[in-house]
């Protein structure tokens, strides 16, 4: 009964709008001092000292400076430049533009807010100025900025493997065929909308995108190389054993500095700006590691295992009732709480169930990460929305936003559906990349 009454209190008090970190370090605290008194915070000291010695913990401030210096870089503006060069005389062109430079930037900083933001501010005054629907416009952007979450280097996968106790190399080349089936499904609904309802999504006219082959490749090379070698250099030296995910985040981190020095972007205020948001968002993700830690060590000792297992037995239907139980969880629990919490909260108590069934936990990890993705996207929490709503026009309603991600979740839930039965889609490039 314990263990339903802390996850009763933790969605009342983020319900009343204390913060969910506060929230769990309340009701960790709380619940923990009825069952060990004045000894609850020697108790809480373990975990809040594993967390802080995880050395693995330290990528996540590195890979949130890399997209803060891309953001606030002109890296951004070069690379959307060149994508409606190629692609903006399809139909639909702009939204394509959008959710390759999403793709592009969430696999050269893995930061989701960063990502939605830095080409929301240059997609959505194009494709308002090109004639876009106002739903299109919200889904496209919010789906992309979505990409990070899935793509590697991503903080999330971080943060997972962790506390799932997997090979973050594994992990992110697990999510490499994922995150390309998630493009291509984005890219189709974007094609086949365009094609069906032109007025949706006219194409680019000619005028705004001519421009001689010669300068045209000199400017795609331009802005694309450098993100591409960014790429190259944290994933490539993770996939290939040279570095660990820590060293290979500040070999990235480095590179961005690097990048914005070649540019002669890079000068004290940019500097500054950057580390202030590393800072805060480092400060944000840690706390809630903290809570998260402290809320399921509580949750296990009051005997909250002990409870999820006995559901799962009187559920039945073997792997597949676990698989379904575990991922509707997810889904549901994505109404209401950010990722961080999820992973947090969830992932400790799902790891040691799913190890004893003998499902693969990079497999599960995978459909597990496709679900906390359609999180930004549905309502009421949808960080994705309000992401939007603070750099959107003011003609663009929430209801237009929400209209507009429906069929983006829609092309997640085929992405889970194609792992769930090719489960091959998550674990072959890892055997290949990484080994076994």
């Amino acid at each position: 009964m314990t263990p339903l009454l802390m996850f009763a209190a933790l969605f009342v008090l983020v319900f009343a709008g204390v913060p969910v970190a506060f929230s769990l370090i309340i009701i960790s605290v709380a619940f923990g001092y009825m069952v060990f008194g004045e000894l609850i915070f020697l108790q809480l000291y373990g975990p809040l000292l594993h967390t802080a010695s995880n050395f693995v913990l330290a990528a996540i401030p590195l890979f949130i400076f890399m997209g803060a210096i891309l953001e606030r870089s002109g890296i951004a503006k070069r690379l959307f430049f060149a994508l409606q060069l190629w692609l903006g005389g399809l139909p639909g062109g702009l939204a394509l533009s959008t959710i390759a430079m999403c793709a592009v930037f969430a696999a050269a900083s893995g930061v989701v807010g960063a990502v939605e933001i830095v080409v929301g501010l240059m997609a959505i005054p194009a494709m308002t100025k090109a004639g876009y629907r106002n739903d299109l416009i919200a889904g496209t952007i919010c789906a992309g900025g979505s990409l990070g979450t899935i793509i590697p280097p991503s903080v999330i996968v971080v943060v997972y493997a962790s506390i799932a106790q997997l090979s973050i190399g594994k992990l992110f080349a697990a999510s490499i065929l994922p995150g390309l089936l998630m493009v291509v499904f984005f890219v189709l609904y974007i094609l086949v909308r365009s094609m069906v309802r032109p007025a949706d999504a006219p194409p680019l006219p000619q005028a705004e995108r001519a421009m001689p082959t010669g300068r045209k490749m000199k400017v795609t090379l331009t802005a694309l190389l450098p993100p591409l070698a960014l790429i190259v250099l944290v994933l490539g030296s993770l996939l290939a054993g040279v570095a660990s995910a820590t060293e290979a985040a500040a070999v990235g981190a480095a590179g961005t500095i690097l990048l914005a020095l070649m540019f002669r972007e890079l000068n004290l205020k940019l500097m500054s700006e950057a580390l202030n948001v590393t800072l805060r968002i480092t400060a944000m993700i840690m706390l809630i590691v903290a809570g998260g830690t402290m809320f399921t060590s509580i949750f296990a000792v009051t005997g909250g295992g002990q409870l999820v297992r006995d559901t799962v037995a009187g559920i039945g239907y073997g792997n597949a009732g676990i698989i379904a139980f575990f991922l509707l969880v997810v889904f549901f629990a994505g109404f209401v709480l950010d990722w961080v919490s999820i992973v947090l909260i969830f992932i400790p108590i799902f790891a040691p169930i799913v190890k004893s069934a003998g499902i693969d936990p990079i497999w599960f990890a995978m459909m597990v990460l496709v679900v906390i993705q359609t999180s930004y996207l549905t309502p009421p929490m949808a960080p994705s929305i309000f992401y939007l709503r603070s750099i959107a026009p003011r003609d663009m309603s929430y209801g237009q936003m929400y209209r507009g991600v429906l069929p983006f979740v829609g092309a997640q839930m085929l992405v889970l559906l194609v792992i769930i039965l090719i489960p091959e889609v998550a674990t072959w490039l890892p055997e290949i990349l990484v080994g076994l």
